[in-house]
């Protein structure tokens, strides 16, 4: 039986109105549609959007994941000011980016992804962004980090065991926590932040050796949220998990070191996003 934290509101209300409203006229795509996000209400409602660039349709087609795969398309190279005029209108002062995976372009898309940033960034706005891995290709990872984003986040999704049958061939455990690894040592002031799902048949240890793994190599927020399954085309949900369980990875998260732990049912990575930044500032200046 499905717990009562699987029904989520309709997405309604004047905020969530605007939004799609203004996502449509400049043919933006956010994470919060395209992978049907629980919270999308919560959020939207709260003037919160996560964009996605660089189309809705991805290279890779992880089990998981419920974004468009294939049908590649070209770059929207007007993408940088469609945002920045979006995150204006809508009065942001904190702002999420992501994007799909592009693996059939040279640089696979770092390049706009920076333009993007930079452009964001003339708002006054912070910018967090969930990055690809690049397929942990220094050189793309260097445009990220040089156009310098509030925090960079990317995520191993699940335990090192389940891994390579969740996400796509391409990716990878040990290959996500060498591009978590290469953003802190080369700016090593960079806020980092990586998410877990839980429910697809990972055991309590399996959790807490990723908290481990990430935690060597310098991650400062995390994650973790329940994998619910977005439609029959995905993998099925192996196990719902207690709220128990969710609160016990917090207090293990915590135990480790991570300066921000958000754990629960429907959390996702950017929920809660800019709560997170506030945290991490707030103990950087307790520490000084």
């Amino acid at each position: 039986m499905k717990p009562d934290y699987v029904k989520v509101k309709i997405p309604t209300g004047p905020e969530y109105v605007m939004i799609k409203g203004t996502l449509r006229e400049r043919s933006l795509h956010t994470v919060c549609e395209e992978a049907r996000c629980p919270n999308i209400s919560e959020c939207w409602e709260s003037g919160t959007a996560t964009f996605m660039i660089m189309g809705k349709n991805c290279s890779r087609g992880c089990r998981f994941c419920s974004v468009t795969h294939g049908g590649m398309t070209e770059l929207d190279v007007d993408e940088p000011d469609k945002v920045y005029d979006s995150v204006i209108r809508m009065g942001l002062s904190y702002v999420v980016i992501t994007s799909v995976d592009r693996d059939d372009l040279e640089d696979q898309g770092s390049g706009h992804f920076a333009r993007v940033i930079e452009r964001v960034k003339e708002t006054g706005a912070l910018v967090e962004v969930l990055i690809p891995d690049f397929r942990g290709e220094e050189s793309h990872l260097d445009r990220i980090i040089s156009a310098e984003p509030a925090v960079i986040a990317h995520n191993i999704e699940t335990v090192e065991r389940l891994s390579p049958s969740i996400r796509d061939p391409r990716a990878g455990y040990r290959q996500s926590l060498k591009v978590l690894r290469y953003v802190k040592s080369s700016s090593p002031r960079m806020v980092t932040k990586s998410s877990i799902m839980v429910g697809l048949g990972e055991t309590d240890q399996e959790v807490l050796q990723s908290m481990d793994d990430l935690r060597s190599v310098g991650v400062d927020i995390l994650t973790i949220g329940q994998y619910l399954r977005p439609s029959k085309k995905q993998v099925e949900v192996y196990q719902y998990s207690s709220v128990e369980r969710f609160r016990l990875f917090e207090e293990e998260g915590y135990r480790r070191g991570f300066s921000f732990v958000a754990s629960g049912p429907l959390v996702r990575t950017s929920y809660r996003a800019a709560e997170a930044w506030t945290r991490r500032k707030l103990l950087n200046g307790r520490d000084n």
